[in-house]
């Protein structure tokens, strides 16, 4: 399982190797206040473990897959479940918070073919 982070646009073989476990779409823990990612392995879990241990504050994680064929962000993971910030659901409800995440990612995944 290979989980990079992610600071500035990520390389193809990055991408590639982020992609070895799911094959049509990487996983990722997005850092919305450091505006970085993690991504690649099974679950958002093991994205957002990488990122604590480098110093995210857990409020400021949240899960979103990242589909490079379609250049789509989809905003659905266990780690968003957060009734105390407002987000009581997997899906994402805020959508100030989507456009931040889907930002983040398109800038630092969007890699030129």
């Amino acid at each position: 399982m290979t989980i990079h982070i992610i600071r500035i646009r990520a390389t193809q073989d990055q991408i590639r190797e982020m992609l070895d476990e799911l094959e049509t779409y990487i996983k990722l823990a997005v850092d919305v206040e450091r505006k970085i990612l993690a991504g690649g392995g099974e679950y958002h879990a093991d994205c957002e473990e990488v990122l604590l241990e480098d110093g995210s504050r857990q409020e400021n994680i949240w899960g979103a897959d990242w589909y490079p064929e379609r250049r789509a962000v989809e905003f659905g993971a266990l780690i968003n479940i957060r009734p105390d910030q407002g987000n009581r659901s997997m899906e994402i409800e805020d959508p100030n918070l989507c456009e931040r995440i889907e930002m983040i990612a398109r800038a630092l995944l969007e890699v030129c073919v």
